[in-house]
């Protein structure tokens, strides 16, 4: 029942972007055009809270495998806003609330994906990039640590890499409300998880792995989202 009712969620946010957005859907180049087996799905260039409007661009059967067997981390201080903390406790199976502090919650999302049929959706930045291009604290935005230890104990199936064109054209941090009939850009590239790994660790070892998939997902998403359109209004 708790599954039916996400999905239903999923699908109305799918829906509603579909009318009031127009988001594109690009292959990259290279990469098989399926979303079969997919158990992570990293969105890469984390811009505003409103991405889900990216949703009008996933498939109803992925949708429907987060809603059964998704886990989704979210900051702390993400889940405190009233009404996006609501939204995203109904978005996903399971709703990780993550703590920027040195606690054990991150290690209970890696305990919870060890499951091989469990579907891990989140932004490896861990923060939202401003209109400068940096974080509330004026840092560059990188890619967090957390990606690396996800691949190293996730068991086997895909992972999606999602390149977000940047959103901060509908709704930038600190704008009041979204901004309608735009184009949005999402590139898509999907990798196997077993060979992604294998190839990590025996390229760099166990010492450097996790500094190389940093590096790795830091070089794809500035190629990447850096070469996808700008948006604009619909009838521009």
């Amino acid at each position: 029942m708790r599954a039916l009712l996400v999905f239903t969620v999923l699908m109305a946010v799918k829906l509603t972007s579909r009318c009031l957005y127009r988001v594109q859907l690009e292959w990259l180049p290279g990469s098989p055009r399926t979303w079969s087996d997919v158990r992570i799905a990293a969105l890469l260039n984390h811009t505003t809270l409103f991405e889900p409007i990216l949703l009008g661009a996933v498939p109803a059967s992925f949708l429907w495998r987060v809603a059964a067997r998704g886990v989704i981390p979210i900051a702390d201080k993400t889940m405190e806003r009233p009404v996006v903390g609501r939204i995203f406790r109904f978005i996903a199976s399971e709703v990780a609330v993550v703590s920027r502090e040195a606690d054990d919650t991150w290690d209970q999302v890696l305990e919870q994906i060890r499951d091989p049929d469990a579907v891990l959706a989140f932004c490896p930045e861990g923060r939202m990039k401003r209109r400068d291009g940096l974080d509330s604290r004026g840092n560059p935005m990188t890619v967090r640590g957390g990606i690396a230890d996800v691949i190293r104990v996730k068991p086997r199936g895909r992972l999606l890499l999602a390149y977000s064109g940047g959103l901060h054209h509908i709704h930038a941090p600190g704008d009041r409300l979204p901004r309608v009939f735009r184009r949005a850009w999402l590139g898509v590239e999907v990798v196997d998880l077993r060979e992604y790994r294998d190839r990590m660790m025996t390229q760099h070892g166990e010492d450097g792995f996790k500094w190389a998939v940093i590096e790795d997902l830091t070089r794809r998403r500035d190629i990447h989202c850096a070469a996808g359109p700008a948006g604009a209004a619909l009838g521009g």
